[in-house]
C-alpha cells in the first residue's frame, strides 16, 4: 500500500488567478484527490509556505505541488528552480499546471526539474478528469518520499 494513503494527502496549489484556483480546488474535491489543499497566489508565497516562514509557520510539508507558470512577483519557473535546488524541498514532486502549450515552457520546466507538465484542459469536466488521473498517479501508483530526518518534516 502506498505510504501516502496512510496519512492525509497534502497538495500545495500555486495559482494567481482566483477563478482558476476555485476551479482547480473544486476539481480536486470532485475527483476526491486530496484531504488537504493549501493555496498560495505566487512563487514568493510558495517559497514562504515551503520554508514555513511568516504566516506559514505552521504549514505542513506538501506531498505534491501544483504550480502555475505565469504569476506576478516570482513566476512558476523561478519558484521551480528554487524548489529543485534546495536540499530539503527538491524531493517534493512538482506538477506544472498551466494554460501554456509553449514548447519552450515545456523544455525549460523539465530542465529545471519538474516532474510533470500539464496544460489545463479547456473544459471543467476535463479538469476534473485530469485531477483524477493526477491523484491516481501521484497517490496510488508511485511511492512519495517522506521528509528525511532533520528536514522540515510533516506536522501530523
Amino acid at each position: 500500500m502506498n505510504q501516502a494513503l496512510l496519512r492525509p494527502i497534502r497538495i500545495l496549489l500555486v495559482e494567481d488567478s482566483p477563478s482558476d484556483a476555485r476551479l482547480t480546488l473544486t476539481a480536486l474535491n470532485l475527483a476526491k484527490v486530496a484531504n488537504e489543499v493549501s493555496h498560495v497566489v505566487d512563487g514568493v508565497e510558495a517559497i514562504e509556505f515551503l520554508h514555513r516562514r511568516g504566516q506559514y509557520a505552521d504549514a505542513s510539508r506538501p506531498d505534491l505541488i501544483l504550480l502555475d507558470l505565469n504569476m506576478p512577483r516570482k513566476d512558476g519557473r523561478e519558484a521551480l528552480a528554487e524548489i529543485k535546488t534546495h536540499a530539503e524541498l527538491r524531493s517534493i514532486p512538482v506538477v506544472i499546471l498551466t494554460t501554456s502549450k509553449s514548447m519552450e515552457d515545456i523544455y525549460r520546466s523539465y530542465d529545471l526539474g519538474v516532474n510533470s507538465f500539464i496544460t489545463k484542459p479547456v473544459s471543467f469536466q476535463g479538469l476534473v478528469e485530469v485531477m483524477k488521473v493526477v491523484g491516481q498517479y501521484w497517490f496510488e501508483i508511485v511511492e512519495l518520499p517522506l521528509a528525511k530526518p532533520g528536514e522540515q518534516g510533516r506536522k501530523e
